[in-house]
């Protein structure tokens, strides 16, 4: 497929068999298909094959997938393609524009020059042009096919049948409207110039659909390769494809997990970001719930499988990312929605005024220079460059202000949303654990706990010691340090037996807790912060709280989100304290909280169901599934190569206002691409009507057609000017208000 136009005649040849529905993704060369069991898929695969096309039943992505071989040698060929059309293409322009350039017989050196990229260039088109045309169907294909082609033959007739192969020869702006003999005009730059833009826009297609499998091969890497058997008392390493339902597997620090299982044996603290994407570990002991793909920080852990292969959260996230990414709709640009009526319509006006002429007497020259003028004034120069050159500016002076657009598709999203969904960490918050507070007991001086704390959290690379480490500094040396699994460090401070962990280690080791410190402990605990003890002499001296931290700049992204007719809602797989908490502080009021990432993408489906538009930020694994579903998916690129391989867009700098800038220059930029494509396809319709006339010479088509792709680019080099919020210069023209936002 080619174009969304191709995807849209494959779905339609798929929906006339009885019982079918079917949605065909251009972006990721899919379909997705229901049909009754008695249909097989052999007579589903013939009648895409009676489209025109090939097609395979699809199989799960592994993390050698051929596909992405065979899609990075397609595009590679693809760049080298445009690499040499480009090269041969630029001295064409500029022979046949700029007269001074014109030496004796350069016609015939840009006709040499031309052939290659007429021919070789623009294979790819006419054969696709072909393959319609035993369809009986058009795209842009044949549009681009035809148009290239008759410039190029016309240019042929005219240098060995006319008078343009002459020496001396001129392009001549002659703009009379009447008739003339059309024999010594020459039309090489637009057979090559058109093959060109054409091709500089599939190269850009081409990369944004290479990345489709990505998010899926990505999370399969997350999943462990081998497992620790437990048989007969004895470990035995096995792929990880052989484990069953109730086998018993070990699982030693900094190993992932093998499969999700219940813990057998053993303690420690298991960092869960793959699913849950909160920076905090989870602390897990015996008869506790363990998810494949996390990895055990510290301590020995005994699993129990409990779901293995295709039924494991890893796994039901990638099918989730792949259900998704195909039920996603193509970008069907609006020149490939049109062509299909106005391909053949122009081919019959071409035709219709070639036999008018002749039926009124006219000479072939005469017939022939009109009907040719039909072909060129509505040769797509300009609807070839309307997409690429506005999304090469755009898109650039996105990369500039940190924002990674993938193509179209993000574009028209844009325009259309409504409500925003951000995950919480690493999105609104920073994602890194830092001290909120810290609490000495009646009597305890804060900076002799901080250097106590300090030194023995120090030794640990636990996330929240390293969090208490930094904000307490350098302090006493530790000795004797032993990490308790899942609950805490035991160590010797200046000659101190210290511990520093949770609540339970304390009370089984009997240390006394103040009841102040208590009270610090519920309070902190009731917004969603973490807390940690630190006690010596069997008395517990102070509390730590430490949480993640909210961006600076979220609370101000926000308002501006809302400003763009945005409504704010927060999704987070943390608890309800802490998600409120952070809402209150950045002036979100719909939360959903304790969410796992098959319930993320069950808020997003709700929300659609709605009719409401959605975007998604976030930045975790977590977040892949739910990022592809949302309308519009955008990832922080601090986070996961996952979530931004799932997402349309990602933003570089680690700052909730590039998702405003974002929305608010994909808006101004789907707004430029339109009014390009209006004006290429209003210039087509107005001018075609004047050629058959016969009083629009071919050169005068050419030369408008030229004026139209200058009007095109210069429209399009506007977005270079685009300013983010706050910035001087900056005039939102596109953003309006959503009819929910009140």
């Amino acid at each position: 497929m080619t174009c969304g136009a191709c995807a849209a005649r494959v779905e339609r040849k798929l929906r006339k068999l009885d019982g079918v529905q079917a949605n065909v993704n251009f972006a990721t060369g899919r379909a997705s298909i229901t049909h009754p069991v008695t249909l097989g898929v052999d007579q589903l695969v013939a009648a895409v094959e009676g489209a025109g096309y090939t097609a395979r039943l699809s199989e799960p992505v592994t993390r050698e997938d051929p596909a992405e071989a065979a899609h990075e040698r397609d595009l590679a060929a693809l760049r080298q393609r445009l690499a040499a059309c480009a090269t041969l293409s630029l001295p064409v322009v500029v022979l046949s524009m700029v007269p001074a350039a014109q030496f004796p017989f350069w016609q015939w050196t840009a006709l040499a020059l031309t052939a290659p990229v007429a021919l070789w260039g623009a294979l790819p088109l006419h054969r696709a042009a072909l393959v319609n045309l035993r369809h009986a169907s058009a795209t842009m294909d044949t549009l681009v096919s035809v148009g290239t082609l008759a410039a190029f033959g016309w240019s042929i007739y005219a240098m060995f049948f006319g008078t343009a192969g002459q020496a001396g020869h001129v392009h001549s702006l002659d703009l009379s409207l009447a008739p003339r003999y059309g024999g010594g005009q020459v039309y090489l730059e637009v057979a090559a110039a058109v093959t060109t833009f054409v091709l500089a826009g599939r190269y850009l297609e081409a990369r944004a659909r290479r990345r489709s499998g990505a998010a899926l091969r990505g999370l399969l890497t997350l999943a462990a390769t081998d497992a620790r058997v437990l048989r007969d008392g004895q470990e035995h390493t096995v792929p990880v494809e052989r484990l069953t339902v109730g086998d018993e597997f070990v699982v030693r620090p900094g190993e992932k997990i093998a499969t999700d299982g219940i813990v057998v044996d053993g303690s420690c603290a298991v960092d869960t970001a793959a699913i849950t994407g909160e920076p905090a570990p989870a602390d897990i002991a015996p008869g506790d719930d363990v998810v494949g793909g996390c990895i055990a920080l510290d301590g020995r852990l005994v699993v129990r499988a409990t779901r293995v292969g295709a039924n494991t959260q890893l796994a039901r996230t990638a099918a989730l990312v792949e259900r998704a990414q195909t039920q996603k709709a193509a970008a069907q640009r609006l020149a490939d929605r049109i062509c299909g009526e106005f391909v053949p319509v122009v081919l019959l006006f071409a035709a219709g005024t070639w036999g008018f002429w002749m039926g009124l007497g006219a000479t072939p020259h005469h017939a022939f220079a009109a009907a040719v003028a039909v072909l060129i004034v509505a040769c797509p120069c300009a609807l070839g460059l309307a997409t690429p050159t506005a999304l090469l500016v755009g898109t650039g002076r996105a990369a500039q202000l940190g924002v990674l657009v993938t193509g179209p598709a993000a574009l028209e999203s844009t325009r259309r949303i409504d409500t925003i969904v951000l995950d919480k960490t690493g999105t609104v918050t920073t994602g890194q654990m830092n001290v909120m507070d810290v609490v000495p007991a009646d009597g305890e001086h804060l900076d002799e706990v901080l250097a106590v704390a300090g030194a023995l959290a120090g030794t640990s690379a636990h996330p929240v010691a390293q969090a208490i480490a930094r904000h307490a500094g350098t302090g006493g040396d530790a000795r004797d340090v032993v990490s308790l699994d899942g609950l805490g460090l035991h160590g010797v401070v200046d000659d101190r037996d210290v511990l520093l962990g949770r609540l339970r280690l304390l009370e089984e080791r009997g240390a006394t807790v103040p009841d102040g410190l208590r009270t610090s402990l519920a309070d902190a605990a009731a917004i969603g912060h973490t807390t940690v003890l630190l006690a010596w002499d069997g008395r517990a001296r102070a509390v730590v709280v430490v949480a993640d931290t909210v961006r600076p700049t979220s609370a101000a992204a926000i308002a501006e989100l809302r400003r763009l007719g945005l409504e704010p809602v927060l999704l987070t797989g943390d608890e309800p304290g802490a998600a409120h908490a952070v809402a209150d502080a950045v002036g979100i009021t719909t939360v959903v909280a304790e969410a796992l990432p098959t319930e993320k993408v069950d808020v997003i489906e709700r929300l659609q169901a709605q009719g409401r538009v959605v975007a998604m930020v976030g930045d975790g694994v977590n977040d892949a599934a739910a990022l592809a579903q949302a309308d519009l998916g955008i990832a922080m690129g601090t986070g996961t190569d996952i979530a931004m391989s799932a997402a349309d867009m990602t933003l570089v700098r680690a700052d909730l206002t590039a998702a405003a800038d974002a929305v608010r220059l994909s808006r101004r930029t789907l707004a430029v691409i339109k009014g390009n494509l209006a004006w290429a396809f209003g210039y087509n319709i107005l001018a075609l009507p004047v050629a058959a006339a016969g009083m629009l010479h071919p050169m005068l088509a050419g030369a408008t057609m030229a004026a139209s792709s200058v009007l095109v680019v210069t429209n399009s080099l506007r977005l270079a000017r685009f300013s983010p919020a706050g910035e001087p210069g900056t005039r939102d023209l596109t953003a309006r208000p959503s009819p929910r936002s009140g």
